[in-house]
């Protein structure tokens, strides 16, 4: 999709209508003010004569438009186009919103994606409206604007925290694209917050609001983080889970809580450089970006109208059970159970470890995995400060002592090793950037990773919204269980991934209530 692409009319009856379900997906740069906003923003609808489209907000703050103080377009849900997308444009994105740029520059971000520099300033700026800086810049400004208005930070730690290069630059980047200075802004938000003092981001602690389209399956996201949770780095409490992870420049413990309208998000920076690449890994962690309403129209979520539905509670595999029987639910006739509106697609917050914990659950239950991990994080993993002790073991410690610690077939300990030998070197690369099929083409490479494994993997860390998991067990029942032929896979494209985790739920829903008792495929 070129800048060019967009559906002038399409986009103009978003706006007429204030439609939230495009919000981030695109901006509207109105000419006559000035000023860009999202799809939903509650102004007076702009003249058609007067207003243009662009895909990111970086587009409209390079062509000289400043962000609009009423509907805050950069805080929007990110745009669904960068997992979708598999082109060069969409994986720079991710990569962005992984703070590359701050972190290495361009010449970071051109060699990781393995283009030059030049190559890759044309691609974007025709495809998206702006070059890699003008995309970071829009990056750091979002950053900014948060640690203004939810911390009482000084300016100066602010500034260094979203990645500027010096206060002039933050203060300059402020008001160029907020029209207001950031002393300003935060007066401003204190008061919306009816003189409510800001709290203090005390040792790197903070608190954010993380927001998402809707429908939001929340009961199937609390199953899936709840039953794999790995005690040492992790922990499921309260109807909130809490786990550490590595960042750029140190670690930090995410506390995430389910809302109406938004994922709460205590934080505990080690570093607050981190912030950036912290809230863009939690929102691929839960699959915030995604548009819920389109995949449900394709998959036919909406138009079940004479099904039941098996889910009646928070907890997966408790729910599987009728309110009145507590037997599992029978379908009969032509009733099934009902695909659930809004289900995500879980991400990761870190690639080696996604493909290691993969691998230990091999054909075993997510429980006894989930032991085997705790095991292993316990032997090997950094001790850390806070209310977790440990972070997931590095692959490099793992390559060198992995073997002393995992138990279980030998070829299996063998192939984690080697795998977290080949990602300790380089050998193997696990990050956003990469395309699926070169992903899957390096993991068939090792020793002790099959389909399912290279499968699965690239589903979790590429957001890739289009792999079909058919030969899991779990996968194949929930597919008997509805009356899903799962061969017809153009049938559900480009959401197959999303079919995968409507037919996981349902297996398990429609199962005699045993928690956490289903197995993994993907064994070599």
């Amino acid at each position: 999709m070129t800048i060019t692409a967009l559906d002038f009319e399409r986009c103009y009856r978003a706006v007429s209508t204030r439609d939230s379900r495009f919000d981030g997906q695109f901006f509207t740069a109105v000419r006559t003010t000035g000023i860009y906003c999202r799809p939903s923003c509650p102004a007076i609808t702009p003249k058609r004569t007067n207003v243009s489209f662009l895909p990111t907000a970086a587009a409209a703050q390079h062509a000289g438009y400043r962000a609009c103080r009423r509907c805050l377009p950069d805080a929007a849900p990110g745009s669904p186009l960068w997992n979708t997308r598999a082109d060069l444009a969409a994986r720079a994105m991710r990569l962005i919103g992984d703070g590359v740029i701050e972190r290495g520059g361009v010449p970071a971000l051109a060699a990781t994606l393995g283009y030059s520099q030049r190559q890759l300033t044309r691609v974007l700026t025709t495809e998206l409206g702006a070059g890699p800086l003008a995309l970071a810049r829009a990056h750091r400004a979002h950053t900014a604007r948060l640690l203004i208005q939810t911390t009482a930070m000084p300016m100066s730690d602010i500034a260094f925290a979203a990645g500027f290069a010096s206060i002039r630059q933050f203060n300059d980047t402020v008001r160029e694209v907020f029209a207001v200075s950031p002393t300003t802004m935060r007066t401003e938000a204190q008061r919306a917050r009816k003189d409510t003092p800001i709290a203090p981001a005390v040792n790197g602690a903070l608190t954010l609001r993380l927001p998402y389209r809707e429908p939001l399956d929340r009961a199937w996201l609390e199953w899936f983080l709840s039953s794999h949770v790995a005690q040492g780095v992790e922990q499921w409490e309260d109807h909130a889970y809490t786990r550490n992870l590595r960042t750029p420049h140190g670690h930090a413990t995410a506390r995430l809580g389910f809302q109406r309208d938004h994922v709460r998000a205590e934080l505990a920076l080690h570093d607050m450089r981190d912030l950036a690449p912290t809230v863009a890994r939690l929102r691929h962690l839960l699959d915030l970006d995604a548009d819920p309403v389109g995949i449900d129209e394709v998959l036919g979520v909406l138009s079940r109208r004479n099904a039941v539905q098996p889910l009646d509670g928070e907890q997966l595999p408790d729910a599987g059970t009728t309110p009145a029987t507590g037997e599992p639910p029978q379908p009969t006739g032509t009733q099934r159970p009902l695909f659930s509106p809004g289900i995500r697609v879980p991400g990761c917050l870190d690639g080696p470890e996604l493909l290691l914990r993969t691998m230990i659950g091999q054909q075993i239950s997510v429980s006894a995995a989930a032991t085997h991990t705790a095991r292993l994080v316990d032997a090997l993993g950094e001790e850390v400060d806070g209310p977790l002790p440990r972070l997931f073991p590095t692959p490099a410690i793992i390559a060198e002592r992995g073997a002393e610690v995992l138990t279980g077939p030998a070829r299996r300990v063998h192939s984690i090793v080697a795998a977290a030998g080949a990602i300790a070197s380089g050998e193997l690369q696990l990050h956003q950037g990469r395309t699926a099929a070169d992903l899957r083409r390096d993991l068939l490479a090792l020793d002790g990773i099959g389909p399912w494994t290279a499968d699965y993997v690239a589903m979790r860390l590429l957001a890739d919204p289009d792999i079909l998991l058919g030969t899991d067990l779990v996968v194949r029942e929930g597919a008997a269980l509805l009356g899903v032929d799962l061969t017809d896979t153009e049938r559900w494209a480009p959401w197959r991934s999303y079919l995968s985790m409507h037919m996981w739920k349902a297996a398990l829903a429609g199962r005699a209530p045993r928690k956490n008792g289903h197995k993994r495929a993907g064994a070599s």
